[in-house]
């Protein structure tokens, strides 16, 4: 086993914040399962930790204690590996099929899960406002479960994006239609909006089609749904049509 130097802690934990991952253009994953993932996607590997021998082959893995991977890891509860990868290039942006939109996204949990969403339902295309949180934070990357190889994920100004787009744009409003009793299309854009405030009103405007997700039962209590969950329920009934 190795002590893991100074440097490299230094290194490692200063990703843990987005300006640091901006400037190196590199990014912490940890866990197996996301590593893993990651390196078979053929991201570029900058280094990697585990306490357990023989879990990654033909890589150059350090074998570090628990004690030491506790001292890099942001994990409450460290999970035997931990790797550093160089931030890939985005992909072009092809308007086909289904875009998800979102607007000014905080939790890094929900964004992670929305990815993941993203990749289930076959959606090629995550678009970003500049204000949502950074789809590299830690916990983003574990909360995608490795579905970020998968998914085109891209930071723009999301007006622009919105009055540029040849493709109808839908987006979730208590006051929408039910979705489902609408006509869904096969190609169009789905916002969806901030955990606590929702849509802006400047994005709102741009919608051509506002839809809800209606609250069943006798006492509809509950205030609003997680915008994850909402997400889930959106692309299901979307890609539902697409099946034959």
């Amino acid at each position: 086993m190795i002590l893991v130097n100074n440097s490299q802690i230094k290194l490692i934990t200063s990703l843990q914040h987005k300006k640091y991952r901006n400037k190196l253009e590199l990014f912490v994953a940890e866990g197996p399962k996301v590593i893993n993932e990651l390196i078979t996607a053929k991201l570029q590997l900058h280094s990697l930790y585990s306490t357990v021998d023989g879990l990654f082959k033909n890589e150059n893995v350090q074998i570090i204690s628990e004690k030491e991977l506790s001292k890099i890891s942001s994990l409450k509860n460290a999970n035997n590996s931990l790797a550093v990868f160089k931030i890939p290039n985005n992909k072009t942006y092809v308007e086909n099929g289904i875009t998800v939109v979102l607007d000014s996204i905080q939790d890094p949990g929900n964004l992670g899960t929305i990815i993941r969403l993203c990749d289930w339902f076959d959606v090629e295309n995550i678009i970003c406002s500049l204000n949502t949180v950074d789809c590299f934070n830690p916990k983003v990357i574990q909360a995608t479960m490795g579905s970020i190889v998968r998914v085109n994920i891209m930071y723009t100004a999301i007006e622009e994006f919105l009055a540029k787009s040849k493709f109808p744009v839908y987006v979730g409003a208590m006051d929408g239609s039910n979705i489902y009793k609408e006509n869904l299309p096969d190609k169009a854009i789905i916002v969806v909006g901030n955990e606590a405030n929702g849509i802006s009103t400047k994005i709102m405007d741009l919608a051509s089609h506002k839809i809800t997700i209606p609250q069943f039962g006798v006492n509809q209590e509950t205030e609003s749904l997680n915008v994850a969950t909402a997400t889930a329920i959106l692309l299901s009934e979307f890609k539902r049509i697409t099946v034959s």
